[in-house]
């Protein structure tokens, strides 16, 4: 069945064409009071700005799969494997590029491609200072500073201090840290380095398990019952460098060479297992001897530009490449018996007896070509081809690995015609090589990364252009190998799964005082293949939903300068939570509303927001695994000040 997706957007600039590159989003430090994702976003599929978010889609769900966990992730375009995600004092924005938006990135991806928006400082003075609090007791402070030394030297600061209370009654404690430079030595040349640093202390909160299939009972809030000593310590650290240089006229060369990793002293994970309606249960923690994640990634490319009267022509050579390796497994179970979901758990820290660790190691590189060619009031045109060389190892230091090894060919190709100056058609194929994920924390391989899998998608639509909004209108179908867990409680593959859907946007003010972000998405999942057949998994892949509505607005009053509103509404059907298909997440919506007031502070542009979410403080569940649960969050009052100096 091809199910349906209706996506609606309405942004702030009507003039602009496409979707906008993460680096041309407004990502200045010193320009923190702008900060409106509903104006700034280019189409409802995904866009971050600061600490504001709207759209259908984020960096770990696009059309039913991450593109994170798939390895999709850029820095500004530029490839980059990310095992820790950049903190916000190096990303200002972050886009997801898929479908139409897609069109005008020469590698697209299967899985959507997350864009994150590099902090660069520029060549004036500035700081922006946030301040936030909210109901629950969570504060925190946040300061970024741009720090010109010379006419073509600046210096990028960044830190922040957050202490936070969760929905679960768990409390954490981190820090950020960041430094950026931006270099540029000759007019076309610039170079900009940096280095950023996450560390931090967080309480692990419990995940519920229930006995048969049921959900969980009624879960308790704000409150956490569990020992005191299983908290999570740990570091995550980004650094890179990103070159541009116009190597002469129509030529452009982009390297980027970039170092991300987590270092875990302690991580743990908090069952209750065998949840029973009455509320009784038996706790397990589950605690990790130090972890380790570390990749090396980069890609050089060399871009040439032709012009030919109302033709451009452009031509991408690159190379990819990452050397990615993992320390993990050798963890020790600590049952503490039998319980309840509201009992008490004091006893102190037992010992702990760790195993000998796995090993996992991924070498690829990647070589492409690739063709845009574009024809004013004609079309676009885009066609790629990649060769890939992985491979990767995983065992146990002194025995022989297990080994996966591919050398896949890549393509992909895009179309858009213009039908009229109102008018856009597309169409594209693309395929690829992407990371499956890592086992969860129910599963008896946890933590396990798991083998690369070829994926495709084709996609079609429309763009059009209607008195200063823009329509994006199209289907999709995805295929990829289908991971979960078996009946030895193994995660591991399963099938494959198709996912089809149509996906709509539409973007622009409706007035100089009201801008609109709203969507709605019908996906059609379906899992394949013997295990189907066999029992051993339901027809539906675990995580599926059918259905999605987002819609978010932000309203000017004219008589309150200064003053805007805004309100967020989300849908979801119900979600699907085992591997059988016989226990679902029923259907919910949550609406958020909020406002912001615009004034000079000191003589300084300055802005109070504050915010509601779920405001009809609906009770329910999140999924965490097949057959594995939390609660949502529930109504909460938060406000926070930015100040531009």
């Amino acid at each position: 069945m091809l199910s349906c997706l209706l996506l609606v957007t309405v942004a702030s600039a009507p003039d602009v064409p496409a979707v906008p590159l993460a680096s041309e989003m407004p990502a200045e430090t010193g320009a923190r009071a702008g900060e409106n994702a509903v104006r700034q976003a280019g189409d409802a599929f995904g866009t971050t700005v600061g600490r504001e978010e709207i759209g259908l889609y984020g960096s770990s769900e696009v059309r039913g799969f991450s593109p994170v966990a798939a390895g999709n992730v850029r820095i500004d375009g530029l490839y980059f494997d990310s095992v820790w995600l950049p903190n916000q004092r190096l990303r200002t924005t972050t886009i997801i590029r898929v479908g139409l938006s897609a069109l005008g990135s020469p590698f697209p991806a299967p899985t959507g491609i997350v864009d994150f928006g590099l902090r660069s400082p520029g060549d004036k003075p500035a700081a922006s200072l946030l301040l936030s609090i909210n109901q629950w007791g969570n504060r925190s402070a946040e300061i970024d500073a741009a720090i010109p030394l010379t006419s073509r030297f600046s210096l990028g600061l960044g830190g922040a201090l957050f202490g936070d209370e969760f929905y679960n009654g768990t409390g954490a404690h981190f820090q950020q840290g960041a430094v950026t430079a931006r270099w540029t030595p000759t007019d076309q040349l610039t170079i900009r380095p940096w280095l950023a640093i996450s560390q931090g202390v967080d309480e692990t909160g419990p995940t519920y398990l229930p006995a048969g299939a049921r959900l969980p009972p009624r879960l308790p809030r704000r409150q956490f019952f569990g020992p005191a000593w299983p908290r999570y310590r740990g570091t995550g650290i980004n650094a890179g460098t990103i070159i541009d240089w116009q190597a002469g006229p129509g030529w452009l060369l982009r390297a980027g060479l970039f170092r991300s990793l987590f270092d875990d002293a302690r991580s743990f994970s908090h069952l209750l297992t065998d949840v029973q309606p009455d509320g009784s249960a038996r706790r397990l923690i589950i605690a990790d001897p130090p972890m380790l994640f570390a990749s090396t990634s980069g890609e050089l490319r060399l871009s040439r530009t032709l012009a030919d009267g109302p033709r451009t022509h452009i031509v991408h050579a690159t190379l990819r490449a990452r050397a990615g390796d993992r320390r993990f497994d050798g963890s020790d179970l600590i049952d503490l018996g039998a319980t309840t979901i509201t009992s008490p758990e004091s006893r102190p820290a037992p010992g702990l007896t760790f195993g000998e660790q796995q090993r996992d190691r991924v070498r690829q590189w990647t070589m492409g070509l690739a063709y845009e060619g574009r024809w004013q009031g004609v079309g676009e045109l885009s066609v790629g081809l990649q060769r890939s060389d992985y491979s990767k190892r995983i065992g146990l230091p002194g025995r022989p690995p297990v080994a996966t090894d591919a050398t896949p060919l890549l393509v992909n190709v895009a179309a858009a015609v213009t039908v009229n100056s109102a008018l856009s058609l597309y169409a594209g194929f693309v395929t690829g090589l992407e990371e499956s994920g890592v086992a969860p924390e129910n599963a008896i391989n946890r933590n396990e990364a798991l083998p690369a899998i070829r994926t495709r998608q084709f996609d079609f639509g429309l763009r059009w252009q209607m008195a200063g909004m823009r329509l994006i209108a199209g289907g999709f179908e995805v295929r990829k190998p289908y991971f979960n867990l078996d009946p030895n409680n193994r995660f591991t593959a399963l099938g494959d799964v198709i996912n089809r859907g149509i996906e709509a946007s539409i973007s622009g003010p409706i007035t100089p005082q009201l801008s609109l972000v709203a969507g709605a998405v019908l996906l059609d999942p379906v899992v394949t293949g013997d295990a189907v057949a066999r029992g051993l998994t339901g027809p539906r892949p675990v995580g599926a939903i059918r259905r999605r509505i987002e819609a978010g607005a932000d309203w000017r009053p004219g008589f309150a300068p200064g003053l805007s509103f805004d309100i967020n509404v989300s849908h979801a059907s119900r979600q699907i939570a085992t591997v059988a298909n016989d226990v679902s997440i029923p259907t919910r919506t949550l609406m958020d509303a909020g406002g912001r007031y615009a004034f000079k502070l000191a003589r300084n542009p300055a802005v109070l927001r504050v915010q509601i979410s779920n405001i009809g403080d609906f009770q329910g569940w999140e999924l965490r695994g097949a057959g594995a649960y939390d609660l949502i969050q529930g109504r909460l009052l938060s406000a926070y000040l930015t100040v531009d100096f």
